[in-house]
């Protein structure tokens, strides 16, 4: 399983990527607004040094909604980087752009996916990863983890390439679950991620360790 982080704060990608299990990152217009991130040429150079950071691809966002502008943004952010994953939202003319991306070798993310029929039409214009947003659907009293579920039997029951990358993922929970069911990747925020780590019979047995330690130590 993958694991992506998503968001567009450099400190906390490079805290993902020196931790050693990065391997790619997620961002939105959303995310880039939260770092102040504002206006083309800035966002453009904040791309490129996300891509510096991580070793593997890096989703970004087209703002456009019709097909020729979605082609005309997604093709220049294409040619910043080989990293550069062109994320296209599921709509008609995004499951169009899928297609024309797909045909010319660019890697695509089909994003705010929230039914097993959106995934569907994606995987079948060519999409790259489809992003199925099980965090928001959990918001709305709809289980996420059932999505990823209804997704993976589609995908393998016809043998689909596309890679499901559960997004909004919230908490540890939602990475474990996914990790069962057999999502591609997983991609939330860096607290998420670290939240793996915690167990407190790790913290109490360490404290133990420490302690015993200290009174060999001191003999």
């Amino acid at each position: 399983m993958k694991f992506f982080i998503d968001t567009a704060n450099l400190a906390q990608i490079k805290e993902a990527q020196d931790l050693g299990v990065l391997d790619g990152v997620t961002t939105n217009p959303s995310l880039m607004a939260k770092e102040g991130i504002s206006g083309e040429q800035n966002v453009i150079n904040h791309y490129k040094a996300i891509c510096e950071i991580v070793d593997g691809d890096v989703s970004a966002e087209v703002i456009s909604t019709d097909f020729e502008n979605i082609i005309k943004e997604g093709e220049a952010l294409a040619k910043l980087d080989d990293k550069i994953v062109v994320k296209v939202p599921m709509i008609k003319d995004g499951i169009k752009a899928l297609k024309y991306f797909s045909s010319k070798g660019i890697k695509t993310n089909c994003t705010l996916v929230f039914t097993a029929g959106q995934a569907l039409l994606a995987a079948k214009a060519g999409a790259t990863y489809v992003s199925p947003f099980i965090g928001r659907l959990d918001d709305i009293s709809t289980d996420g983890l059932s999505l990823i579920e209804d997704i993976r039997l589609i995908f393998d029951n016809y043998g689909y390439e596309t890679q499901i990358l559960a997004a909004s993922i919230r908490n540890s929970t939602h990475i474990l679950g996914c990790a069962k069911i057999g999502a591609d990747v997983m991609t939330g925020p860096l607290s998420a991620i670290l939240s793996l780590l915690k167990h407190p019979l790790t913290d109490s047995g360490l404290a133990q360790f420490l302690a015993d330690h200290a009174k060999a130590a001191g003999k």
